[in-house]
């Protein structure tokens, strides 16, 4: 596996390969890998004849200077798990070599951005818009695969690949889930025991409103208020939002259908995590 830290790394890489014959697979992750990141891995390997991973904690798209320097790493541990999953490339960038002295361009997600996640952290979209575009332009892939926990970043990349035109398909995978249910995600690592049995009713939050729906509740407003009351029966849980959505567009519906997706966010201790589903899944 080559590690490669710089653009420039990236794209002498890239010019060796041409396209003729060949698809490349991209996977960007902020490392600390666990079993969601590998699915995707997966899947990139299994349908592209190369396959490049990112690790690159993005400081744009936070909006806490405290949550950015606690973000869990483990360089070494990430990189035998590549080395394991057959990855051709761990493309490492350094934050000087993605945003060096001057840069002064970024993205903005518009729309879509300002609502849920947007709404609770202004900014990150435009953050994470700019270092997807980044890091696309870098690897110039042919398939580049995001997991559906983080819905709304994956609305917004998918419109800003639309928008901007780039030749890339956006591939989007199942949430991975522990056997409580529970998303997987790195954020899980900095809760305590206690508030990690505690974040169980997040999915069991979902597995209750969607098991109305299919009982013959079509309000979303009563959907809502039964996920609330679900969330509300657990002390160390703060809610920051439940909403039923349009998966492309973001905004709320009245009337959910089995595409509308349900998406949660809630504070466990000083961890927020974030959770969702299509209506038509059972968590």
């Amino acid at each position: 596996m080559l590690t490669l830290t710089s653009p420039e790394e990236m794209f002498q890489w890239r010019k060796t390969l041409g396209d003729k014959g060949i698809s490349i697979g991209f996977v960007p992750t902020m490392g600390f890998l666990h079993e969601g990141h590998e699915s995707l891995i997966r899947k990139s390997t299994q349908e592209n004849t190369h396959s490049v991973v990112s690790i690159f904690v993005n400081p744009t798209q936070f909006t806490n200077s405290e949550d950015f320097e606690k973000y869990p790493q483990d360089k070494d541990g990430d990189s035998s798990l590549l080395r394991a999953l057959n990855v051709d490339v761990l493309y490492s960038p350094s934050p000087s070599a993605v945003y060096p002295e001057g840069f002064n361009t970024s993205i903005s997600a518009g729309h879509i951005a300002t609502k849920l996640e947007g709404k609770s952290r202004p900014g990150h979209f435009d953050g994470v818009a700019t270092v997807v575009v980044k890091l696309l332009n870098a690897v110039n892939p042919h398939n580049a695969y995001f997991g559906k926990k983080d819905r709304q970043q994956l609305a917004v990349i998918q419109q800003v690949v639309r928008d901007l035109n780039l030749p890339v398909n956006i591939i989007g995978q199942d949430t991975v889930r522990d056997h409580d249910g529970v998303a997987l995600s790195s954020r899980n690592s900095r809760l305590t025991d206690t508030e990690r049995q505690a974040a169980a009713v997040l999915p069991q939050t979902l597995r209750a409103m969607i098991t109305a729906f299919h009982a013959g509740v079509t309000s979303s407003a009563q959907l809502v208020t039964l996920g609330l009351q679900v969330l509300a029966s657990e002390p160390l849980c703060n809610v920051d939002y439940v909403a039923i959505v349009n998966p492309n567009t973001m905004e709320e519906v009245e009337s959910p259908t089995n595409a509308s997706v349900i998406c949660i966010a809630a504070t466990f201790g000083s961890i927020r995590l974030i959770d969702n589903t299509e209506m038509s899944n059972l968590v």
